[in-house]
């Protein structure tokens, strides 16, 4: 009698639920659809074009990488989080706001910025010949391990306590505690980063073109124009392949978690002896990832100001002229990731907590969204706009929204479904057995169970979006300039000085950003 009602109050509310999860399925299902559509009109024979010798070495290529980077990213980001959530490490509040940094870095951009440290000619020249799969993970590593440090860092600071406490009275050490029962906890936050680190890899093209590693993207970009046909069939290919890694994780991956979430202050390991490597590690990964790529920025600046020839008006003048990129991008990142919070929590919720089916198919759906190019998905935005009604609204800040939500969409996604997976069903139980309707559960224990994940979530969604540069240079509205197109307009016209310097506004305004929005809120809670 005590669940028999709310039962049947949830079931009259999953068509709701139901309705919800299809729109946002619809949505997200633009990009594959437009390529669908491009296929038919360009008559591309599809199967020819998958089977074909010129398609398999760059697949192999493309899913050797993805599996490689999600491998190092993995192991980086993990690791990362343990040390800056749950150990006594020096300066951990810094290193909170530094280590998801590398994040916002434009792939090209840090590509050149890594090929100009450390390959030949120059600042350290430790690596004769730095490109092809070495150079393109190694940039990609350092670029994406936050994929995975943002979530598993959430989850590390909602692991009950009493579980290690309990591992350690009966005689672990610190290290067997994380092995058996940290590691246990977290493995579905990194289950759903190393997804995304996968998917990222396999839609990158700007770090494989420095690099000149042929993979997927690249066989897209080059075919665009003159085998528009190919490159449409290689897009969707690129699109299928996607949806089907997600649902095979999804199969594959059973209970990662138990379903017990915190209740008191996170355990805090003391490293000891063990600091001074703990700090090495954080300096070395740091020393790749961000000052190496802000020196070469440094470099470059500093190279050009100091110039005269190069025609630069000075520092004042150059600084003078990004507030508007900044403030456009500041503005841009953060509204993309509320709506995307906002837009895919639903799917989540219902496909976690309220098993509806449907929402297994949109879920696949918007993550097949964010492993295709930002180019193909600027494109099927376009696309499917003109032919509707409201064409006026093409090249419009809402459009522009959309069309980072639609790219991006699947690292709020995963995140919110990785901080659901933790929530015990006893929770839901219990609040039934006092008369809390479905509605009521969600406000009062789910949401507030799950913020900092939906926050990590978003935190990924708004530092993509600040480096996101075919949507913004496709979509936004005319004279709507952000820091990634200022930066991609510097480098077409060989100006490094001006790279240097915007992408070192771009790390800053991240940097802000990050401690503000993300950080600050978290250790609120906490």
């Amino acid at each position: 009698m005590r669940t028999h009602k709310p039962k049947a109050a949830s079931k009259r509310r999953k068509p709701g639920w139901l309705l919800i999860a299809a729109v946002v399925g619809l949505v997200f299902a633009a990009p594959t659809a437009y390529l669908v559509v491009r296929s038919f009109q360009l008559g591309a024979d599809f199967q020819s074009v998958v089977f074909s010798a010129r398609t398999v070495g760059p697949l192999t290529r493309s899913v050797s990488l993805a599996v490689a980077v999600t491998a190092g990213c993995v192991v980086v980001g993990t690791g990362l989080a343990w040390l800056v959530q749950r150990t006594n490490i020096p300066g951990r509040r810094w290193w909170a706001i530094v280590v998801p940094l590398p994040l916002v870095i434009p792939s090209f951009v840090f590509a050149a910025a890594i090929r100009h440290a450390f390959g030949p000619g120059g600042l350290v020249s430790a690596i004769p010949r730095f490109g092809g799969f070495a150079g393109a993970f190694l940039t990609l590593v350092a670029l994406s391990y936050p994929y995975v440090y943002l979530p598993v860092s959430s989850r590390l600071r909602r692991i009950p306590p009493s579980l290690e406490e309990g591992a350690r009275m009966l005689g672990s050490s610190s290290w067997r505690t994380f092995r058996t029962v940290v590691l246990p906890q977290s493995r579905g936050a990194i289950a759903a980063g190393g997804l995304l680190v996968f998917l990222y890899v396999l839609s990158d093209f700007g770090a494989v073109s420095i690099m000149r590693y042929d993979t997927l993207t690249r066989a897209i970009y080059s075919a665009r124009l003159a085998d528009q046909p190919t490159a449409v069939s290689l897009g969707l290919m690129l699109a299928l392949l996607a949806v089907a890694v997600g649902v095979a994780e999804r199969w594959f991956r059973t209970d990662l978690d138990d379903g017990r979430t915190l209740v008191g202050e996170p355990r805090i390991y003391s490293l000891g002896r063990a600091a001074p490597v703990g700090v090495l590690v954080m300096v070395a990964i740091a020393a790749v990832a961000l000052v190496a790529p802000v020196a070469v920025f440094l470099f470059w600046w500093i190279g050009g100001v100091s110039t005269p020839a190069a025609g630069y008006g000075g520092v004042v003048n150059m600084l003078g002229g990004l507030g508007r990129p900044a403030f456009n991008t500041a503005v841009a990142g953060v509204i993309a990731a509320v709506v995307a919070a906002v837009a895919v929590f639903p799917v989540a919720y219902a496909k976690r907590r309220l098993g509806v089916r449907i929402a297994e198919l949109s879920s696949a759906v918007v993550v097949g969204s964010f492993a295709l190019p930002g180019l193909v998905v600027a494109l099927a935005i376009g696309f499917w706009v003109i032919q509707a009604p409201w064409t006026w609204l093409y090249q419009s800040f809402p459009v522009l929204i959309l069309g980072y939500v639609v790219h991006f969409g699947a690292q709020s996604l995963r995140s919110s479904q990785a901080a659901l997976d933790v929530l015990s069903p006893r929770y839901d139980e219990v609040a039934q057995t006092l008369g809390a309707d479905q509605r009521r559960r969600l406000a009062t224990i789910d949401l507030p169970l799950v913020l900092p994940g939906v926050g990590a979530g978003a935190g990924l969604v708004m530092l993509s979006v600040m480096k996101e540069l075919p949507a913004t240079l496709l979509l936004a509205p005319i004279g709507f300039e952000t820091l990634a197109t200022r930066i991609w307009n510097a480098s077409e016209n060989g100006f490094l000085a001006d790279v240097g310097v915007t992408s070192l506004a771009l790390i800053v305004v991240s940097a802000l950003l990050t401690w503000t929005l993300v950080l600050r809120s978290t250790a609120t809670e906490q």
